[in-house]
């Protein structure tokens, strides 16, 4: 006897007639599982200021972002001047150890990699360039009151520690190591086709689409040596843009708005001194100072130029006090403008304290500070004129005889007067002193009213 075997029921398998439907249904579900899997988007990231502290940590959370994500590529389109080679470095380290290929591409038509922003191209998985922009110009600058001290050895120790980064990013991405180095040292700077010419560059595109399609196939080296090929055609890109608090501290990464909260905190914390009790003013004082305070920590800050500042407002105040017609007001702006200028110590313009900016703030802030001053220094010399003290000096009229005490009116009131002299009903005197609620007069003479 032949052993049972339990048969699958008819319902749950496909019929011979429904049979082709069934796996076009399943080769096409499968396709679309792939496509959904292979569909991860570019991240593209937009740099068009310097590169500071705020930048390097917005391109770090952009490229940790895209790893979460699983995307295909990060897309940094650049447009700096330059900046901080500490922030630079820091932004290599992210780009070299991203499992994400990065991609620079220096854009719009005008832009530019200037400075640090070569070496963040350089270190690019794939480096491109739209028509009109040029890269280079990335010799160290020695700036601050140490800068004219530093001897030559010390200032060739600096560029070759620079140009050795440079041949280090450039010779990893199999790029021109000796025109990369000449950026640094000899500080040249390169159109988008002589940076393609001479291997700087991969691609010249003049847009992200056409840069995608010249991208098409072909294989890049990757930092770790491994090759890969990216295939971008067509995909979609997703912008990633900074937090509320990176938009802020990137706007207080400008030393010319943090120079200008810092001299606003200043003069309402003199205004606060000058009428304690206000509140507002000193409140404003506070916040401001405190958010230019933490803006200035993150940006290579001259704490000299801050006594510079001081000094400034120390002669405003003198100003009040001594009559230097001037003088010493001209000379608080020139300490101002100065402390200004020389507030920042950065490689290039863009992150220094502009002279107009220094000039627009320290002349009207001179001006206000030393004429502001002045009103309250009088206003403390000035005879008080209130309460019983601002009787002293004004004229009565003897309303009884002071033989030597009687009644006087003055000020509208009637007081307890005594006099040194004898002083007749109606005759008019001065107060000249208080005691209590007796008034010390003198009878007014002639004379005495002449004075």
């Amino acid at each position: 006897m032949l052993p049972c075997m339990r048969s699958t029921p008819r319902s749950i398998l496909p019929s011979r007639r429904s049979l082709p439907l069934f796996r076009t249904l399943s080769a096409f579900t499968a396709v679309l599982l792939m496509s959904i899997v292979a569909s991860a988007d570019v991240l593209k990231v937009a740099l068009n200021d310097t590169i500071q502290p705020i930048t390097e940590e917005y391109i770090a959370r952009a490229i940790a972002e895209a790893e979460r994500r699983n995307d295909q590529a990060v897309l940094i389109e650049i447009n700096t001047p330059g900046g901080l080679l500490d922030s630079t470095r820091k932004i290599i380290q992210s780009i070299t150890s991203s499992t994400v290929p990065v991609i620079v591409y220096v854009a719009p038509s005008g832009a530019r990699a200037g400075s640090a922003g070569i070496f963040v191209l350089e270190a690019a998985d794939v480096a491109a360039m739209a028509p009109g922009t040029n890269a280079g110009a990335a010799h160290p600058v020695l700036l601050g009151p140490l800068a004219p001290k530093i001897d030559d050895e010390m200032k060739r120790k600096i560029e070759n520690d620079t140009a050795a980064l440079m041949r280090s990013v450039a010779s990893r991405r199999g790029r021109n190591v000796e025109v990369a180095e000449s950026a640094v040292l000899q500080s040249k700077s390169f159109t988008e086709q002589e940076a393609l010419s001479q291997h700087l560059i991969d691609f010249v595109a003049s847009s992200d689409n056409d840069l995608f399609r010249q991208m098409e196939g072909r294989t890049f080296k990757r930092f770790d040596g491994k090759e890969v090929s990216l295939h971008l055609a067509g995909q979609h890109i997703s912008s990633f843009d900074m937090t509320l608090k990176e938009r802020i501290l990137n706007h207080l990464m400008d030393p010319n708005f943090s120079f200008i909260l810092l001299a606003i905190g200043a003069l309402a914390l003199y205004a606060e001194f000058n009428h304690p009790g206000a509140v507002i003013p000193g409140t404003v004082g506070v916040v401001f100072i405190l958010i230019a305070a933490f803006a200035l920590n993150l940006l290579p800050t001259r704490f000299a130029a801050l006594a510079l500042i001081l000094g400034a407002f120390a002669l405003f105040a003198a100003e009040a006090k001594f009559a230097s017609h001037g003088v010493l007001t001209v000379g608080g702006i020139v300490l101002f403008t100065l402390g200004g200028l020389l507030l920042v110590d950065s490689p290039i313009p863009e992150m220094r304290v502009h002279l107009l900016t220094a000039l627009a703030v320290s002349v009207p802030l001179g001006i206000i500070t030393a004429f502001l001053m002045s009103i309250t220094v009088k206003a403390r010399r000035n005879k008080l004129v209130s309460g019983a003290q601002g009787l002293i000096g004004e004229i009565g009229t003897a309303q009884t005889a002071l033989i030597p005490a009687g009644k006087i009116f003055v000020h509208g009131e009637l007081w307890d007067a005594v006099s040194s002299s004898e002083v007749s009903t109606g005759q008019r005197v001065v107060v000249r002193r208080i005691d209590g609620l007796l008034l010390q007069v003198e009878p007014l003479t002639p004379l005495r009213a002449l004075r």
